[in-house]
This record gives structure tokens, sequence and C-alpha cells, in this order.
């Protein structure tokens, strides 16, 4: 069977955003982007903290470049669309934004997100006229590419010290009239946050960092309207969290405890020659 085509994974990854609510968890490489579609998640996004993380670099570290070929790497490996956390569009200026933009769609993403966060947690916020002209910019280079891959736009202020709901759905649905397809503000986690956000930007769908809103069960989320749950960085702390504990007994209680219960090398080589296998049939 063949493999889906960039436009078909595209062409999905909208349909996804139509209607529902949808799960969007977040791979740091080939192997954990495999595993998920194997699980049956219908899209994957990359996390820019769990692969800072895995190159030994601190998020918000990594280059354009070396970003850019991660989003291909995972578009490649995977069949289900892909969203790329292009942070910041790594420039300031609006026009600079614009041609990274362009620059990451050619790695085959079906989605990308923009972020209002300048790098600065002294100030953390992009102004606010400045922050729309860069979401302009990039809804602008997603047109002139086609206009067929799905623009998220982020506001970052309550994950960096700003936690201002109204400023939030300020900007929130300033860039949805500005043409993004898809909003999100991490951090937000209490009905009254989701449901304000999600009613200001109706009926444009509304993304949500379940790493933030705990407690909740997809069924939850789902039922305050919102259309995409994504984890960040999560799952790539969940693998490094059981590296750490299980490498610190051994280096400091000589023990090996934590191997006991893993799953083996012989399940995790069953699961990939079967997706191989799959995959080039």
């Amino acid at each position: 069977m063949a493999r889906p085509s960039i436009a078909d994974k595209r062409k999905t990854f909208r349909k996804l955003h139509a209607s529902g609510c949808f799960v969007i968890p977040n791979p740091w490489n080939p192997g954990s982007a495999r595993y998920l579609e194997g699980l049956g998640f219908k899209a994957l996004a990359t996390t820019s903290s769990g692969y800072a993380h895995a190159q030994a670099l601190s998020d918000g570290d990594v280059t354009r470049d070396l970003v850019l070929e991660h989003c291909r790497e995972i578009a490649e490996a995977a069949d289900v669309p892909v969203n790329a956390d292009f942070e910041g569009g790594y420039a300031d200026d609006p026009a600079g934004v614009a041609q990274n933009v362009t620059l990451c769609i050619e790695t085959g993403v079906a989605g990308l997100s923009i972020e209002d966060f300048t790098g600065r947690e002294d100030d953390p916020l992009y102004d606010f006229d400045l922050a729309l002209e860069r979401v302009r910019a990039a809804r602008e280079a997603i047109d002139k590419a086609g206009g067929d891959v799905v623009f998220t736009a982020r506001t970052e202020g309550f994950i960096h010290g700003r936690p201002d709901l109204d400023e939030a759905v300020r900007r929130l649905t300033a860039f949805a009239d500005a043409g993004a397809d898809c909003l999100y503000a991490p951090g937000i986690r209490t009905r009254e946050q989701i449901e304000t956000v999600v009613k200001a930007v109706a009926p444009k769908p509304v993304n949500l960092l379940m790493s933030w809103a705990s407690g909740m069960t997809v069924a939850d989320i789902a039922a305050m309207g919102v259309r995409r749950i994504s984890v960040g960085g999560t799952l790539a702390r969940v693998a490094m969290h059981a590296f750490i504990k299980a490498a610190r007994e051994i280096a400091q209680e000589g023990r090996f405890d934590r191997f006991g219960g893993v799953v083996s090398n012989a399940e995790l080589n069953a699961f990939y020659r079967d997706d191989l296998s799959k995959r080039q049939s």
C-alpha cells in the first residue's frame, strides 16, 4: 500500500480540525513517532523541549536549521500528519518569520505553530502590534505556498509569568482575525479559562496543552469544546525521568532494580519489524 503524500496528510490534518476532538501527542524522534502512530493516533506534533533535551541542549537553544532537519525527519517517518512546534519562527521581524515559515513548510509538515514569546523572561511577549504582524506574515507565507498547511497561533503569557486571561483572549481573537486556523494558549488549565478561550475564538478550533490541565480526561476536554489536545514535551520527560531514575540507582546505590518489568527487546523488535513490513507492503 502506497504511503500517503504530503498533500494527503495536509488534507487529513485540516479535516481533523473541522469537528470533534483529537489527541496529538508529541514524539521526539522517529522511533517514538512510529510507535505513537502504531497506537492509532491520527496526527503527531514535534516538541521543541523533547528534541532539545535529546540533543543535550536547553529548550530554546536549538538552531533553526536543526529544527528544520528534525521536522523533516519526523514528517518523513510518519504516515499521519505532523504539526511543527516552530517556536517563535526563529526571527523577531515579520519578514524573517515569513521566510522561515516557508522553509518549515518545505519540510513536509502538515501544520505549524508560531508563538509570541520573545525569548526573554524579563519581557516575554512581543508588543501586541508586532505579535499581530508576525502572525499576518506567517499567514501570508502559508498562503503563498498554497495555503493547505494548518496554521496555529500561540500566546505564551501563561507559561512565561504573564497569566492574564483577558490579554490572552485579546491576542488570540486578533490572531484568529489575522488568519490563524487554530488558536493555542499553553498554560491555561481551569474549566473557566478553557471555556472562555474556546468561546472567544469560536468557531475556530483551540489546542489545549494537557501537561497543565491535569485531572481531566479526553471526554472532559472535548465537552468544553476543545478540538485538539497536545502534551508538549511531557512524553519525552516521562522517558527521561525513567532513564534518570534507573541511572541514578546504578550510580548511587549499585542496584538495577528499576530494570524489572520494562518492555523487552524482543517486543520492540517485533513491533518495529512489523511496522516496517506494513510500510513496505
